[in-house]
């Protein structure tokens, strides 16, 4: 199945795009949602979703059987379902959301986009660098409303952090150091698949023809056939909210030495330490997948304070301010941010306003992560753009 598409298809693509455009949502009216890939992070989602709305969920597509048949059972019999995408985005629906592993997204999207759906696409929006430009493009050249699930975008605290940084309430920031640290050892086994009802030659999609393996079912971000490991997976987060702030959308040269200490079965390392250089400051980032202490966060290093975030709030640090009397400013967040991300994003689908979350910023965060396998892959360092042969 190509991406491209041959002049009269093009032309079909943007006539129902720009029906599906006219169509007016009210405040009150419900939002028809269309479900791909419905693995666990869609089933958040949907939780996200079902506090925002009102929504109601029409179909499903999934490749594995029982996912189809719980979101079936979550609508309360309502959602059709089905094997193959494209007959989702010939419903009658509003929006689709997308959480299909990572290989998948782009075409996912761009099909849906040229359906005249709205699309919520969890992250990273891309698999390849590559992919930027297609999928842009698509978003770009159609009427309809893209979210990437950067859910930070609509986080409050976040936002206010964001705004005390760009502000100048740090002063100078030459560095921002990220972390993410889980524990996939004590994640607990996984329930087993039924191969009957899983059609794995579809799960694979674009990616080689290879044997069924559970691993790569339930942990595929860490294969790089359909994710990209710790760096497109937790850092992509981090380095949206850094690229945010500092108002910057793609180093000009990473390192990244990562290994396989833990679990040798993965393709991607599940140690990594990296630094990326940007215009007048650097991002650094630190993880691993066997402990879990401190979980994740970024501190923005500054001349006159630093900030130091994750999800449950921030805190600024005055230098030259007691130990005793700093944080001199503090910020709890009593609220999931995918809650608010869900929101915006319902509500851009009813006035048509440009989400939290455009379609650049997805692709500018993926693009630093991939950029950053690309320097694991090619010893260790990489110039961005890559120098062209001589």
């Amino acid at each position: 199945m190509s991406l491209q598409t041959t002049r009269r298809s093009f032309l079909v693509a943007g006539s129902l795009t720009a029906l599906a455009s006219t169509k007016v949502l009210g405040a009150n009216d419900t939002i028809r949602i269309g479900v791909i890939g419905a693995g666990g992070r869609m089933e958040s989602l949907l939780d996200c979703a079902d506090q925002v709305g009102p929504c109601q969920i029409v179909a499903v597509s999934d490749v594995y059987a029982p996912r189809r048949d719980a979101v079936k059972d979550r609508s309360n019999g309502i959602a059709t379902t089905h094997l193959d995408y494209h007959e989702v985005l010939d419903k009658d629906i509003d929006a689709v959301i997308i959480a299909s592993p990572d290989h998948w997204h782009v075409r996912m999207a761009v099909d849906a986009l040229s359906a005249g759906k709205d699309v919520y696409l969890e992250k990273p929006v891309t698999h390849t660098i590559e992919e930027g430009a297609t999928l842009t493009r698509a978003v770009r050249s159609s009427k309809q409303v893209l979210q990437c699930g950067m859910q930070q975008r609509s986080w409050a605290h976040f936002r206010d952090a964001v705004d005390l940084i760009q502000g100048g309430s740090l002063g100078r920031v030459p560095q921002v150091r990220t972390y993410w640290w889980q524990n996939y050892l004590r994640g607990g086994k996984s329930k087993p698949v039924d191969t009957q009802a899983l059609d794995w030659k579809l799960w694979l999609g674009s990616a080689p023809d290879q044997p069924f393996s559970e691993e790569k079912f339930y942990r595929w971000r860490w294969f790089w056939n359909f994710g990209g490991g710790a760096m497109t997976d937790l850092f992509t987060h981090w380095i949206d909210v850094a690229q945010w702030a500092m108002k910057a959308d793609q180093p000009h040269e990473a390192f990244m030495l990562g290994n396989k200490y833990i679990f040798e079965q993965w393709d991607c390392p599940d140690t990594v330490q990296a630094a990326f250089r940007y215009p007048g400051f650097d991002v650094v980032y630190e993880g691993m997948m066997a402990s879990s202490i401190d979980d994740g966060g970024l501190e923005f290093r500054g001349t006159e304070a630093t900030l130091k975030i994750d999800r449950s709030g921030f805190a600024v640090y005055r230098e030259g301010v007691q130990k005793k009397q700093n944080p001199v400013l503090k910020s709890e967040s009593f609220r999931d941010g995918t809650i608010s991300h869900m929101q915006n994003f319902f509500e851009c689908v009813r006035s048509r306003k440009e989400p939290n979350a455009p379609v650049e910023t997805g692709i500018a965060a993926a693009r630093a992560g991939q950029i950053a396998n690309l320097a694991y892959h090619r010893n260790g360092q990489i110039s961005w753009p890559p120098k062209a042969q001589s």
